[in-house]
Parts: structure tokens; C-alpha cells; sequence
């Protein structure tokens, strides 16, 4: 026994044992909801409507916007976590550039996280099938219905609205324009009713 053991200290393995229990007990903190009020209708308008003017300037989302059919806007989504990571964000779906429902979408990642950081998402909904997933009473799960695809920053996005072929096609983006993907599957869209 190492002399720091033995005088009730810790010592390199009892600091090991402890190191992955207190990683998963601050993961768990970090997802634990903070007291935070929704968005208004009028607040969620307005970060959507600056979104779509940031959108509507990205050369990648020039062929989509008059072939969708739908498009669901979520201005800011944070993500965080340490090892166990959550994201949460509120939007809009707009049909014929009319507002058609309130959104969030929340989800829960594993793997290697530390901090936290926002980002806005946009879905263009390319048929009436993902469309009608979505609008589902009890929410949609991504990766369960329509394939979404996700396009990242540097993808060339070279299709009409003769050969977008896939149901959804996922943009996320910042203040700078195109950015990584958030991690999509697994997170629900669920429709909300904010005053």
C-alpha cells in the first residue's frame, strides 16, 4: 500500500476507479434541464425569419428552396455535453412561405463530447411522405421514417428539383454560413404550441 493510501488519501488507482463515475455523473448534470422559458411565437418568427435571409444567400441552398416542398427552420439548436451529450432547439415548418407549426427537436448523444456550442438546422422536405411524417400526432424520430440526408460544409450540391431524389435533405448552419452536420438520428421533432 502506497504511503497516501494508507494515511486515507487517494492515491493514481482510487483516482482511476473515480475518474469514469464522476465523467458519467457530470454528463448527467449537463443534461439535467435548466429552468429556462420557451420561446414565444412572435421571438421563434423573428430567428426564423433571420435564418431564412442568412439560408437564402448560401449557394447550397439555391436548388432547394423552389423544389421543397416544405422546409423546417430551427434558428438555433444547442448542443453540450461531457460524454453524454444533449441538443435542444425550437422552430418553424413553413409551407407556400406560410408558417404551418411550431417545432422542437431534442436528442441525446454518446461518445467523446466536451462543451457546447449552437448551431441552426434546416430541413427541406423534397415529397409529401416526409411531410407527412412529420406531422404525425406523437413527433418523428429521425432515422425511423424518411432518409434525411445531411449536407456539409464543402458538398457540392448539384441537383435541380428535377434530381433531388431524396426525401429530406438537412443543412446545418451559423452566423458564417455551412458547417458540420449536427448528429441527427435519433432526435425527435415534436410539434409545440408556444404563445
Amino acid at each position: 500500500m502506497r504511503e497516501d493510501e494508507a494515511k486515507g488519501g487517494m492515491g493514481r488507482r482510487g483516482l482511476g476507479r473515480m475518474l469514469p463515475a464522476a465523467a458519467l455523473l457530470a454528463g448527467g448534470a449537463l443534461l439535467r434541464p435548466a429552468p429556462a422559458r420557451a420561446a414565444t411565437r412572435a421571438e421563434i418568427d423573428a430567428e426564423v425569419a433571420a435564418a431564412l435571409v442568412r439560408l437564402r444567400e448560401l449557394p447550397e441552398t439555391r436548388a432547394l428552396f423552389p423544389a421543397a416542398r416544405a422546409v423546417m427552420v430551427f434558428p438555433r439548436i444547442i448542443s453540450g455535453g461531457f460524454i453524454v451529450g444533449g441538443q435542444f432547439g425550437e422552430g418553424a415548418a413553413l409551407r407556400n412561405g406560410a408558417n404551418a407549426g411550431y417545432y422542437n427537436i431534442a436528442g441525446v448523444s454518446f461518445g467523446l463530447l466536451v462543451g457546447a456550442q449552437a448551431s441552426g438546422l434546416a430541413m427541406f422536405f423534397m415529397t409529401d411522405e416526409s411531410i407527412a411524417a412529420l406531422m404525425r400526432a406523437d413527433g418523428w424520430e429521425i432515422g425511423t421514417g424518411p432518409t434525411v440526408v445531411a449536407i456539409n460544409q464543402g458538398d457540392q450540391v448539384n441537383f435541380t428539383a428535377t434530381t433531388a431524389a431524396q426525401p429530406v435533405y438537412a443543412i446545418t448552419f451559423n452566423q458564417q454560413g455551412l458547417m458540420a452536420a449536427v448528429a441527427l438520428n435519433g432526435s425527435k421533432i415534436s410539434r409545440i404550441n408556444p404563445d
